[in-house]
């Protein structure tokens, strides 16, 4: 499988692979986040924002569970984390953001799975230690090969 591996050392890093992703992204674009609390999620999120030029200040939407934020295109962040049944995040009812004109980043995205489309940008990130995460990007179908071949491209001629 085609995928990326790469480590960051600082949470500017973290936010700076985010904003590589933010510039490429597209409408409709779905971004699957994985990992434990406090790996690094909502800061990779933070760095999305910026390359999407969004000026507020993203904060985790746990306790929403969803917030929009514009910019050159609108963002839907989402988090699963309090969510704790398939049928609960069925019920949200995200078709509209899913399949709609900004991009989706989904933290705790591994709690519903198998209520999200088939292809997306999977996202795993794992704490190594207080400034150091590894990042494994694997692409789910066409659209996110390509996008993961671009990214590759400006992580390593930015």
């Amino acid at each position: 499988m085609n995928s990326l591996k790469l480590v960051t050392h600082s949470p500017e890093q973290t936010q700076k692979l985010g904003s590589s992703i933010g510039k490429l992204a597209e409408p409709g674009d779905i971004l699957l986040l994985g990992g434990k609390l406090g790996a690094g999620k909502t800061c990779l999120t933070q760095g999305i924002a910026w390359g999407l030029d969004i000026e507020e200040y993203t904060l985790s939407p746990s306790f929403v569970i969803m917030r929009e934020m514009h910019g050159r295109l609108p963002l839907y962040h989402m988090d699963f984390y309090r969510l704790d049944k398939i049928e609960e995040i069925r019920d949200l009812g995200l078709d509209d953001y899913l399949y709609g004109k900004g991009i989706c980043v989904i933290e705790w995205a591994n709690k519903g799975l198998d209520a999200l489309p088939e292809d997306h940008l999977l996202v795993k990130i794992d704490y190594v230690s207080e400034n150091e995460r590894n990042f494994a990007i694997e692409p789910k179908g066409e659209r996110y090969f390509r996008m993961l071949s671009q990214l590759k491209k400006s992580i390593i001629c930015p």
